[in-house]
């Protein structure tokens, strides 16, 4: 693997540092708003926005050091996987008084947002042209 660039991964370490500014952020407009709660409440939603994009990034990554197949098969279902998990943590989160599920939403939506807008940026700018798919075995043999 040595030589051969991990634009996902890339992504995924350029967009990283904003978490924090953007957790720090959603605590303290929700807690300005409607209260601790409300303000931790949102921070979780930029925090969970976050480990969806770290997760899809890295998993990504695995696949396609394996194949184009594992790649595409990752692409298509992951994200009914990762989608599954945050109902999931919501429904579990929504068990406790203190967790605002429309503080939660409204944190997870312009987070997403401005994810994909840095992910576009980075791409607009020629992150991820280094890539080179590598032939696989049996491509290999044929010719």
């Amino acid at each position: 693997m040595t030589g051969r660039t991990e634009p996902e991964l890339e992504l995924v370490r350029r967009a990283t540092p904003i978490v924090a500014p953007g957790a720090v952020l959603a605590l303290a407009i929700g807690a300005a708003v409607g209260g601790w709660g409300t303000g931790w409440s949102a921070a979780i939603g930029v925090a969970v926005v976050t480990l969806n994009f770290v997760a899809s990034g890295v998993s990504m990554a695995r696949a396609a050091r394996i194949s184009l197949m594992a790649l595409a098969a990752v692409g298509m279902s992951g994200w009914v996987v990762r989608l599954g998990l945050i109902v999931g943590l919501m429904f579990l989160l929504n068990g406790f008084g203190w967790f605002s599920p429309l503080a939660f939403g409204l944190a997870v939506v312009p987070a997403t947002l401005v994810l994909l807008a840095l992910e576009m940026r980075l791409l607009a700018r020629g992150r991820g042209q280094e890539l080179v798919l590598l032939p696989t075995a049996t491509e290999e043999a044929t010719q």
